[in-house]
């Protein structure tokens, strides 16, 4: 798993999301997997449920969309029959390519949102900084790579 991966999943855990991350889907016969979804999270107070697909290619965006409908596709097909078997198949699937990239008029790619991972950035420092300093109110250890931003932006004792 990428650390971009590990810190989409710990920011969707930490918001009381539940989280399955790098999940094989569609057994073949023949061996191997269809296909493997990054990080899958459903929020049971609210019932959101959101698939992201993070990456850091370079590949043109007729290669992407290909790529990303794969992916999308298969997470339709398999969240519901896979993963998360105890959830109505009526509820609604997020689902959200985070790029390097999200240019100008562009917000779509294979029916999924597209974020940048600055915008992605963006959000969870602001959610980050707002916890204040970490000697008032520490993010939880099992979240390190949250707890590190914690730390480089609110500081231990007084905000840096």
């Amino acid at each position: 798993m990428s650390h971009l991966e590990n810190l989409i999943a710990e920011y969707y855990d930490w918001k009381g999301y539940l989280v399955k991350r790098n999940i094989k889907v569609g057994k073949l016969g023949h061996g191997g997997w269809e296909m493997e979804l990054d990080v899958i999270a459903f929020d049971p107070h609210t019932g959101h449920l959101v698939h992201i697909e993070p990456s850091i290619d370079a590949h043109s965006w007729t290669v992407r969309e290909q790529r990303f409908t794969k992916k999308f596709a298969a997470a339709k097909k398999y969240i519901f029959s896979e993963i998360l078997t105890w959830l109505d198949s009526s509820v609604e699937i997020e689902q959200i390519a985070v790029l390097i990239s999200h240019p100008k008029g562009r917000d779509e790619l294979a029916g999924g949102r597209i974020v940048s991972i600055d915008e992605l950035m963006s959000e969870i420092r602001q959610k980050v900084i707002e916890c204040g300093i970490v000697a008032k109110n520490a993010i939880p250890e099992q979240y390190p790579h949250l707890r590190t931003l914690q730390l480089s932006h609110n500081g231990y004792y007084k905000t840096l």
